[in-house]
């Protein structure tokens, strides 16, 4: 039975709450935000032709509550097929260190056009930068807050299960987003399907390692100064020890943020290859 209105309803009208799991620190490294700020020093976000790209199929999109935050209600943004006849597999997007800007929405719709229910969430709490500098002062209040962010993740999750009544879900970031896309399954090791890293910090801690359950598709860049592919190799070979299902690519010649068409180290040929590595990875695990 076709419901796709009253589905897109019930999704805008569902709330959620937070469980009791203990808390997830921040994606790891030395100083990720310095890093993070030194590498973007000359970047704008910018809107890109990227961002005006059409889905393959027409998608629904809308503002949705998906739960509550320590003062005001979480809000993210949603797309999905129009003519979904059915439940979908469900995508929980993380923005990268700008926030939930255009080209984020752009990389929603696209990949609700895949044939998902894909939820970008908020780690900002509804501020998006617009300079270097802003970005890296709401990267780091976000970083010193990692129990707010293991309860936006979860909330995330449970909407997708709960509400758009996803059978799969998986994870996707970009940089920040990245790394809280691999927290996010160690923080659900019984219930993500899938995890996609754009260039996000690895986790190298053996014994935290240990607990991902979902297949992994990690994208990174032989020249990133904030996750050095040194770094990759060790989180690779961690991967492979313990039996974990895992693709790490690394990419010659580029740098980090390599798929952000904003960004001054933006690679097509990178960014067309990790993209289309992507949706395989993702048909592969969640549909």
């Amino acid at each position: 039975m076709r419901l796709p209105v009253a589905f897109a309803l019930c999704l805008l009208a569902a709330g959620c709450g937070s469980g009791d799991a203990p808390p997830v620190p921040a994606p790891s490294a030395a100083d990720p935000v310095a890093a993070t700020a030194a590498a973007h020093a000359h970047d704008a976000p910018a809107p890109t032709p990227l961002a005006e790209e059409e889905p393959a199929v027409p998608v629904i999109e809308q503002q949705v509550a998906y739960g509550e935050g320590e003062t005001s209600n979480l809000v993210g943004y949603l797309a999905m097929p129009r003519d979904a006849a059915e439940p979908l597999p469900g995508l929980i997007v993380i923005h990268e260190w700008w926030g939930l800007n255009d080209n984020i929405r752009a990389l929603t719709r696209r990949l609700a056009g895949e044939g998902y229910v894909a939820l970008a969430v908020d780690l900002y709490g509804g501020e998006v930068a617009d300079e270097p500098a802003r970005a890296e002062a709401l990267m780091a209040r976000t970083a010193a807050a990692p129990d707010a962010v293991r309860r936006n993740l979860e909330q995330a999750y449970a909407y997708l299960e709960e509400y758009a009544f996803a059978p799969r879900i998986g994870s996707i970031g970009w940089c920040l987003g990245g790394g809280f896309a691999l927290e996010t399954a160690l923080l659900l090791p019984d219930g993500l399907d899938a995890v996609v890293m754009y260039y996000g910090q690895v986790v190298t801690d053996r014994s935290r390692l240990a607990a991902l359950g979902a297949p992994l598709l990690g994208l990174f860049a032989e020249l990133d100064t904030v996750v050095p592919a040194a770094d990759v190799q060790r989180f690779e070979r961690l991967l492979a020890d313990l039996g974990k299902e895992a693709d790490v690519r690394i990419y010659p010649g580029v740098g980090h943020a390599f798929a952000n068409p904003s960004g001054g180290d933006y690679d097509a040929a990178a960014a067309r290859d990790a993209w289309d590595a992507t949706k395989a990875f993702l048909r592969a695990n969640l549909q």
